[in-house]
């Protein structure tokens, strides 16, 4: 569906033509809100939110590394030992 909005209506509400909004019904009208458009790729799995979470909860007590020190860590990442088995 498209509606026609006026030009003045659209600068005050920092809408573009063309951008997505949400009608809700109102008691007295209708409600116009923009609708903002997520990218699937962008929205994070609960597991990748969890990490997020994490490491935002150990940067705030000091737990971080410098982005250097993590380059060096992953340019000089030993591999496992493995045990010997008889």
């Amino acid at each position: 569906m498209q509606v026609a909005i006026p030009q003045e209506m659209l600068k005050s509400l920092h809408l573009r033509e063309g951008d997505l909004v949400a009608l809700q019904k109102q008691a007295n009208g209708v409600l116009i809100k923009p609708q903002p458009v997520v990218d699937p790729d962008d929205v994070l799995s609960p597991n990748e939110g969890a990490l997020i979470a994490k490491a935002r909860r150990e940067m705030r007590v000091g737990k971080f590394v410098t982005l250097a020190q993590l380059e060096y860590d992953l340019a000089h990442k030993r591999s496992p030992r493995r045990r010997k088995t008889a």
